[in-house]
């Protein structure tokens, strides 16, 4: 590749972790903007070179984006620490499984589950734009862990659209608003991806100078990112999380049919 052309992929590579950080931040959803970007830049590498890469710079954002909103938000804990270790420790097990489980079974069952909850958060105005926690005790515990586990495997397994996934359960499973669900679905998505990283970074899967860059542009999307959903609030990522919902489910369906 000639150095003017991988010196644009870079710049391009800087933007596109801006902006993943930023969509991060609110719902979730980074990791689409950033993987086609790096595989389009670089498309004779490894693939688990570049998702190591990735992973590296989406925790990073992610990271920050969880200390800002704990910062601001009274942070859910006896919900979210159980959620996190239950997700670090399952995604293991979704990474194991990609063996013997094949992905392609898996999209249509995740097409139909994206469009129950862009259906439903449409279909119920008032979803998520109230705050009313509805658990407490050993039941706020077990399923916490219970979510945790599943999202924590998914990710580990397949990936796309897991902070969607994370934002909408604890929305509808624990009675959170949009603005306390994206605040603790950010630490599950820091314990799943530094899951992730215990693989990739011993295993040498990651462009260290690139990642150490696309991290620092990551950081500053979602700082962006944060603040506009602190500073408006569950309406805005309801309506944020209904795009990113549409997209997945474009993306998904293009996917699964385009392939039969």
């Amino acid at each position: 590749m000639m150095p003017e052309l991988l010196d644009a992929g870079v710049a391009a590579l800087v933007l596109a972790a801006y902006i993943a950080g930023l969509v991060d931040a609110v719902v979730g959803g980074g990791g689409l903007i950033q993987i086609p970007a790096l595989f389009a830049t670089f498309p004779q590498a490894v693939p688990a070179t570049l998702f190591g890469t990735n992973k590296f710079a989406s925790v990073c954002g992610t990271a920050n984006a969880a200390w800002r909103y704990a910062r601001r938000v009274r942070m859910p804990w006896r919900t979210i620490l159980p959620a996190a270790i239950s997700a670090f420790l399952l995604s293991y097990a979704g990474a194991a499984a990609v063996a013997w489980l094949p992905k392609d079974a898996v999209r249509p069952l995740i097409l139909v589950l994206l469009v129950f909850a862009a259906v439903y958060t449409l279909r119920k105005k008032d979803f998520g734009l109230v705050h009313q926690p509805a658990h407490s005790g050993h039941r706020e515990v077990i399923y916490a862990v219970l979510l945790g586990g599943a999202i924590g495997f998914y990710d580990g397994f397949f990936g796309p659209g897991t902070g969607s996934f994370l934002i909408f359960l604890f929305v509808r499973v624990f009675g959170f608003d949009f603005l306390h669900a994206s605040a603790a679905s950010k630490v599950v998505n820091v314990a799943t991806n530094l899951a992730a990283m215990a693989f990739f970074l011993p295993a040498g899967h990651i462009l260290l100078p690139l990642a150490v860059g696309m991290a620092m542009a990551n950081v500053g999307g979602s700082a962006t990112g944060s603040w506009l959903a602190l500073r408006y609030g569950s309406g805005f990522i309801r309506g944020i999380f209904l795009c990113l919902a549409g997209l997945l489910i474009i993306k998904f369906a293009l996917d699964t049919f385009g392939s039969i």
